[in-house]
């Protein structure tokens, strides 16, 4: 049997988003995220931590390539609140528990659980909560959970915007937290950018097929494609640009704490041998 069409995870994701135009990108939530840009023809070589990678290549037309940018804890985090400290019995419950507040309560959980990813790539960074008062309380905490995501999001979509130049009309998204409607909005308000869900959310799957139905002519062309995207839910901002900058600010003080919180092999070993130097 012939195959017709050979997608990465991610890159099928892009495919089946139609993010076949230069500044058209998606992000999707699962255990970690996963935000690509498309970039054209053209590599763009990343000077602000993101992966210059290849998006997808149709036949003998020119390579189509991409900026993605990889965070490691977003979902994986709520699933740490339900099963590590029992706050929650179910995923879906974070967002009703994150609702019996109106804020984060000064609260900002930066989830290093095994460093940072994009854009910092710190390895010896840890996890933290910052800003905690006598005040907070778990609803607190669980929007703080579900900020992070937001935020570690926007996060990539500054370091894209500074490697490429280009400025993100709308965010695409799909995997599991989408469902999430306190989390879409959040996202869409701190990146002051409208946020769209598809009708079809397995976007992976739906990559592959694509790009195989082109293959054996089952679609014409990319226009077909997209002629069968279509939007299932639209958040838009709704934050006050001050209240927004001055969140963010705080989020990326929270994170500055993270830094160095384990020492490298590197550092512990000629700590190792300064003890031992001043030992003799």
């Amino acid at each position: 049997m012939p195959v017709a069409g050979d997608l990465g995870d991610q890159q099928a994701a892009l495919f089946g988003q139609t993010c076949f135009a230069v500044g058209e990108a998606k992000n999707t939530y699962g255990t970690g995220n996963f935000l690509l840009l498309n970039t054209g023809t053209k590599p763009v070589q990343s000077k602000n931590g993101l992966l210059t990678t290849l998006a997808y290549k149709m036949g003998s037309a020119d390579a189509t390539y991409c900026l993605e940018g990889s965070i490691a804890i977003t979902g994986a985090l709520v699933q740490w609140l339900r099963d590590n400290l029992g706050m929650i019995e179910k995923s879906s419950d974070i967002e009703v528990l994150a609702k019996t507040v109106d804020d984060n309560g000064g609260a900002y959980f930066v989830p290093a659980f095994s460093g940072l990813y994009a854009p910092y790539w710190k390895s010896s960074a840890r996890g933290g909560i910052a800003g905690l008062t006598r005040y907070v309380n778990k609803g607190h905490i669980a929007r703080a959970v579900l900020e992070a995501t937001a935020f570690q999001t926007r996060e990539v979509v500054d370091a894209m915007r500074k490697d490429s130049g280009i400025e993100l009309d709308v965010l695409r998204t799909d995997g599991g937290m989408v469902n999430n409607n306190l989390l879409m909005q959040f996202q869409a308000d701190i990146l002051a950018k409208p946020v769209v869900k598809p009708v079809i959310n397995e976007t992976t799957a739906l990559g592959a097929a694509y790009a195989a139905g082109l293959a054996v002519g089952f679609y014409k062309n990319l226009d077909d494609l997209c002629a069968n995207w279509s939007v299932d839910k639209t958040w838009k901002p709704n934050m006050d640009e001050g209240k927004r900058e001055s969140m963010y600010q705080l989020w990326k003080k929270a994170v500055t704490r993270t830094f160095d919180w384990v020492d490298e092999p590197a550092k512990v070993e000629e700590s190792e041998k300064e003890l031992v130097g001043a030992a003799n």
